[in-house]
């Protein structure tokens, strides 16, 4: 159970509901971390802001699939349930090879992928474990997507590390019906 209610619709005033609507599945509830999130509806638009960018409109040299190899190697370093459950119906989705979901999974080195996969793991292992990137790893992104797609891919990082440290403070829950799907670290 989250420490803070799950917002719904009818809690919001007038003003606010316009945002839930934007934001709401098609089944017209918000994932449970963006109805926490509402507690705070200026900051949830700006956070609903920017994964829309990062999921939707970066550039054309990030690629879903080097999105989606940061995004769940990011949840998988910080042991975040949520965003590995959430995320990997997308990778499926953009292609994502299973071998690299399994290789990310069960923290296997980088050299079983192959290259273009393997150094945005080790770009998002590094970030997140060591909160730096070597030099070595950060030329071979820069070499791959250039200026602007390094940085999306930054950010993309940092966004979702972000929020891997923000459900566990609140204790946001996987929606009713969802299967967990990222076991603990060593099994």
């Amino acid at each position: 159970m989250a420490r803070l209610p799950y917002v719904t619709r009818d809690s919001l005033p007038p003003e606010e509901q316009e945002l839930y609507d934007r934001m709401a599945s098609p089944n017209e509830r918000l994932i449970n971390i963006f109805a926490v999130l509402m507690h705070s509806p200026k900051l949830a638009r700006r956070i609903a802001s920017m994964v829309t960018y990062l999921l939707f409109r970066c550039s054309e040299t990030l690629s879903p699939q080097a999105r989606e190899i940061v995004i769940l190697t990011t949840a998988r370093e910080l042991e975040c349930q949520y965003e590995w459950t959430h995320h990997i119906p997308w990778a499926k989705k953009v292609g994502l090879r299973d071998e690299v979901v399994e290789a990310i999974r069960d923290g296997l080195p980088v050299r079983r992928l192959l290259p273009k996969e393997g150094v945005f793991v080790q770009f998002a292992r590094e970030l997140v474990k060591e909160r730096r990137v070597q030099d070595a790893t950060f030329n071979a992104v820069l070499h791959l997507l250039g200026p602007q797609g390094t940085m999306e891919l930054t950010v993309t990082v940092g966004y979702y590390a972000m929020l891997a440290h923000v459900m566990p403070a609140l204790q946001v829950d996987l929606e009713q019906g969802l299967t967990p799907l990222l076991p603990e670290k060593g099994r």
